[in-house]
């Protein structure tokens, strides 16, 4: 691919060896918003790195500008974690030409619309097809790390359920299937019941969910609206482990497991944290991906 020019702008340990990546392929790297970050191993910021503290400078030469996942927590503000000062999206958008290519993950409609008002070309890549797929590798790996870290037994032999038959349910039910755990996978059409069976784990519709809930030792879910309301973690055994990996609201009522002491661990941005390594070459291949589409 031709050598381009990027601006990493904020974001987690994942946009910090994204924009070193970038750099060891002879792109042109400039980066804006990571003033704490004090480097982590191998993941420091050579001397000779473009770190640009204003951030119309940061911007005005680069062919792509590159955001954090997710981009913003308040719609107004890119997402920082080795930052002080706050990065307005507005401008952000202000400061772009018309050529140039926004893109980040987890972009909110109102940030879109708010790009359209800057006629700017903005692309979310978290909503790419390869890169939910392979996303859901250290998503899976890190959800089973924290069960392994937790449990006083192992999950060889032991009854996990999956709750959600989707990318990440899918790649998390074939890797416990994969070391000797028994799966149960909750799904609410046919069509995935008939995948489960064929795959040789146990299907469960969501309409029979509650029977299988009290024999259960682990459950993950993956669904990111309440599935695991006070009704049905009742029926949980008091010892069951319950990961969340759902996106914000989640799948699980925290306040009741909470009361009714049932250990639930919401487990956000798990590839960031557990493979960030991974996590950034998946987000540059993405984008990648997008500009040989485009043909920026």
């Amino acid at each position: 691919m031709e050598k381009k020019k990027y601006t990493v702008i904020g974001g987690d340990l994942r946009n910090v060896i994204l924009a070193k990546l970038l750099k060891e392929e002879g792109n042109q790297v400039f980066i804006h918003g990571f003033s704490k970050y004090e480097g982590f191993g191998n993941y420091a910021f050579d001397d000779d790195f473009n770190e640009v503290n204003n951030l119309t400078e940061a911007i005005d030469d680069s062919d792509v500008i590159i955001g954090p996942l997710p981009c913003s927590l308040d719609n107004e503000t890119i997402n920082t974690t080795f930052h002080n000062e706050k990065i307005y999206l507005n401008e952000i958008f202000k400061s772009m030409k018309k050529n140039q290519l926004f893109t980040a993950g987890l972009i909110s409609e109102k940030i879109l619309q708010l790009a359209e008002i800057y006629s700017v070309y903005a692309i979310d890549y978290f909503k790419r097809d390869e890169m939910a797929v392979l996303n859901a590798i250290p998503t899976a790996e890190g959800a089973i790390q924290i069960a392994m870290e937790e449990l006083p037994f192992t999950l060889h032999g032991s009854n996990t359920m999956v709750l959600g038959f989707g990318r990440v349910g899918k790649t998390l039910a074939k890797t416990l299937y994969g070391i000797g755990a028994k799966v149960y996978v909750e799904a609410r059409n046919y069509s995935d019941i008939a995948w489960i069976r064929n795959y040789g784990y146990q299907p469960v519709l969501l309409s029979n969910l509650d029977e299988y809930l009290p024999d259960m030792a682990v459950i993950f879910n993956t669904i990111p609206h309440i599935i695991l309301d006070k009704d049905r973690l009742l029926k949980l055994n008091k010892n069951c482990l319950v990961i969340d990996l759902a996106s914000k609201p989640g799948g699980v009522d925290l306040e009741s497991a909470k009361s009714l002491g049932i250990k639930t661990i919401w487990a956000l941005s798990l590839p960031g944290k557990v493979a960030p390594l991974t996590a950034a070459e998946i987000i540059r291949d993405t984008i990648y991906n997008i500009i040989d589409e485009l043909g920026v």
